[in-house]
């Protein structure tokens, strides 16, 4: 499972915190967050080599989006589409309830089960895929203050990485993105557990699947655009593991 900690706080000079490590099969090539696609100049986006798409990427608006895999439904099917498309389709808008409302109308048998992240830095979304037989995909607002997500809800403490690392970050000192403090939030993506691999923010599993990559990601106020604001989102990204690869900041520009 991916997991995502998201801290929501419109009105501040840096209104979106978010911290994010990416657990898949070391195997599946990727490459890390630039602008990939021709016929999206607009978005920077890491990309999957082998479906064609994202799991987090960036606009030139100020849209951020995630996508993560629910319980059980790791990897392709049969028959449907491939979730890293979403990613890029709803940074095909500029905001995030627009972006919400437009893929929440998407055909949830056209899918695999997931969760999808969504904010602009003012507002903030939740996308959930039930799975199987599931009627619709139902957009969820989320509350400010921090928030985390795993292959299963929202905050769900039944999800043990929640229940653990949940209150961790709460109580965890909270990035400064102007001083390029991220310490804390470092130190925690980087967390194994000893005695249960599967369980600690970074992971590695007999199987091959584990933690493949970790952002760290700050979006300013409003106005942001990346071609005119001053201040731009901050995106520090490790290309690995984060308690063996180094974070670098990534060029937007």
């Amino acid at each position: 499972m991916c997991s995502l900690i998201a801290l929501l706080r419109p009105g501040h000079d840096w209104p979106l915190l978010l911290a994010a490590n990416r657990d898949e099969m070391a195997a599946r090539p990727a490459q890390p967050p630039a602008r990939h696609w021709a016929d999206r100049p607009h978005v920077v986006a890491g990309l999957d080599l082998r479906a064609g798409g994202s799991w987090m990427g960036l606009n030139d608006d100020g849209l951020v989006a995630c996508v993560l895999n629910r319980v059980g439904s790791l990897g392709p099917a049969a028959g449907k589409r491939s979730r890293g498309e979403l990613v890029l389709e709803a940074l095909d808008h500029a905001l995030a309830g627009d972006a919400a409302w437009a893929l929440a109308d998407l055909d949830p048998a056209a899918y695999r089960s997931f969760n999808l992240f969504l904010s602009d830095g003012e507002r903030a979304f939740w996308l959930r895929h039930a799975g199987e037989g599931a009627r619709a995909i139902e957009a969820i607002s989320l509350r400010p203050g921090l928030s985390m997500l795993t292959a299963h809800d929202l905050n769900d403490t039944a999800s043990q990485r929640i229940a653990r690392y949940l209150p961790r970050f709460r109580d965890a000192a909270v990035p400064e993105p102007d001083r390029d403090d991220w310490a804390a939030w470092e130190a925690l993506l980087a967390e194994r557990d000893a005695e249960d691999p599967a369980q600690g923010m970074t992971i590695s599993l007999p199987s091959g699947f584990g933690t493949v990559s970790s952002s760290l990601l700050a979006l300013p106020g409003r106005p942001r655009s990346l071609r005119e604001s001053p201040r731009l989102p901050r995106w520090r990204y490790a290309d690995g593991p984060p308690d063996r690869a180094p974070f670098r900041t990534l060029s937007l520009l």
